[in-house]
């Protein structure tokens, strides 16, 4: 299914990862791998809970400096199509519950591509003034830094 951009709302980024959609749905889906690459180096993550299910949670922290691993990411999974597509939103955490405070829902798909895995975020903002802002706190260098380390990653294991 192909979603229709809204640019009012709307962040996309999407980038050609030289590795087969295995690896790359791997480093997305195992906790292990996941924590090399979600967060922008030097900082590191760690996965508290990856329930990769609808309904699943969703939940990163976050270290930076060295200092102690802080809140990063509450969500919840709203679709796991296994070598295609993660869906997930803050807007709910674990089991369906509402969030205190919504802010966006990201679609990542993978597709083939000649040269391994085309591999697209779609991430919806409820406002324009939240798009505005994900924008302003860096959205393209943040989310390009991290499917970069995904691709090295990625592209590592094969």
């Amino acid at each position: 299914m192909t979603q229709i951009v809204n640019p009012d709302l709307d962040l996309t980024i999407s980038r050609v990862i030289k590795a087969p959609r295995s690896a790359v749905w791997n480093a997305w889906t195992d906790p292990a791998s996941f924590e090399q690459w979600w967060i922008p180096a030097p900082a590191k993550c760690k996965v508290a809970a990856m329930e990769l299910r609808p309904g699943g949670a969703f939940v990163t922290q976050i270290s930076e400096n060295g200092a102690a691993f802080a809140p990063h990411l509450s969500g919840c999974f709203l679709a796991v199509d296994a070598l295609e597509r993660i869906v997930f939103t803050n807007a709910l955490t674990g089991g369906w519950r509402p969030a205190e405070q919504a802010f966006m829902t990201a679609i990542i798909t993978l597709r083939d591509h000649p040269l391994g895995t085309d591999y697209a975020a779609h991430v919806m903002h409820k406002s324009p003034a939240d798009r505005a802002m994900h924008d302003e706190l860096g959205f393209y260098n943040g989310w390009g830094t991290v499917i970069g380390q995904l691709a090295a990653l990625a592209e590592k294991a094969v």
